[in-house]
């Protein structure tokens, strides 16, 4: 349940056209028996207009059932002079993930992390793709936060997910 100051904070930024704090979103931390619930999830990530500090691109992975955000994390791809290169023909250049959809694969053990295999469904001489914990990243999709990854990680392990679309 909201408290009433989360209440009023998601309905003034929606009246005011302003995004939602990421925090305040239902299935940020991961997911409940409540949002479990029957009905499609997708994982989509797109590159935004925003910048870290240091001038790499801020991408967001996001889950949604049907019009609902569930949940948004930050994350990178690709290097911050690299954000406009070919994306799909130069494998090893540090380019963002080319746009299309992949499967994605159960997160796994790598080393202190996880990585989470990606396959693209579609023409490109890139491989090992994947998604996991770093920062900057230099092709794949890359949560920096930990209690992120986590919880994406526990989405993908309870609900099944096995696909996610690149957007731009």
């Amino acid at each position: 349940m909201l408290s009433a100051v989360k209440l009023v904070t998601l309905v003034v930024s929606g009246l005011l056209g302003l995004p939602a704090v990421a925090a305040e979103l239902p299935g940020q931390a991961g997911p409940t028996a409540a949002l479990l619930q029957p009905g499609e999830l997708r994982l989509t990530t797109r590159r935004t207009e925003d910048l870290f500090p240091d001038g790499n691109s801020i991408w967001r992975v996001e889950l949604h059932r049907g019009d609902q955000r569930l949940a948004s994390w930050r994350a990178a791809s690709g290097i911050a002079r690299q954000q406009r290169a070919d994306r799909r023909w130069s494998p090893g250049n540090a380019a963002p993930l080319p746009a299309g959809p992949y499967r994605l694969g159960t997160p796994e053990p790598w080393g202190q992390d996880l990585w989470f295999d990606l396959q693209p469904r579609f023409d490109t001489t890139r491989s090992a793709l994947g998604v996991h914990r770093c920062y900057p990243g230099t092709g794949c999709i890359c949560i920096p936060d930990r209690a992120d990854i986590d919880a994406l990680a526990a989405w993908v392990r309870q609900a099944g997910i096995r696909e996610l679309s690149v957007l731009n």
